[in-house]
């Protein structure tokens, strides 16, 4: 890389920083970049400025917006009774993606993980019990992974929420479509045969 102008140089340094980018793609990147006419240089960075400059969270659901609130927030055509509570916005967007689910959403950026250090203060549980007393919400759907500690935050929401008079559903979690029986993990197939109903 020595061999590269100190220009091209500080690019790859850059790119190399991103998840996933190692150091053939980021020079393979910063070349592409290049050649690339100045106006989509300059596009490039200025999306990446606004992206810090103007993404918050939602003063509601907490998940990533460009405004107070959310697009989701903001729709009189979602079921406003209805809370999905997810781990973060990606979880969030794969939801969307299955169209599966019209309600609202909280966002908690994270989950409980003793380990880490991380507890009931450290993510958006407080603020959920927020909206569960100032909002009409009927329904709490626990959609954390099916990981330990996603299945550790999901029961203890369940115990939080008990006092409250809503609906605490879990996602079901078992078999994935397409699946080979032989090639599951046990707690896959764990959750499949204590999951399983009539057809």
């Amino acid at each position: 890389m020595s061999q590269y102008p100190q220009s091209i140089r500080n690019a790859i340094n850059q790119l190399v920083r991103l998840p996933g980018i190692g150091q053939r793609t980021a020079e393979r990147l910063a070349m592409h970049l290049l050649r690339a006419t100045e106006k989509e240089v300059t596009n490039l960075a200025r999306s990446l400025v606004d992206l810090k400059k103007q993404t918050v969270l939602c003063s509601r659901c907490f998940t990533l917006s460009d405004g107070p609130l959310c697009r989701i927030c903001r729709d009189p055509s979602r079921t406003q009774s209805v809370l999905c509570v997810v781990e973060g916005p990606a979880e969030m967007m794969a939801i969307e993606k299955s169209g599966a689910y019209t309600g609202l959403y909280h966002v908690l950026h994270g989950v409980l993980s003793p380990m880490d250090g991380i507890g009931p203060d450290d993510i958006r549980i407080n603020e959920l019990i927020k909206r569960i007393e100032q909002e009409t919400i009927t329904e709490i759907v626990l959609a954390t992974s099916t990981q330990v500690e996603g299945e550790a935050t999901a029961a203890y929401l369940f115990e939080r929420l008990k006092p409250y008079n809503v609906t605490t559903t879990r996602i079901a979690s078992g078999m994935p479509v397409g699946g080979d029986l032989k090639y599951t993990d046990p707690v896959t197939l764990k959750n499949a045969m204590e999951k399983r109903h009539a057809i």
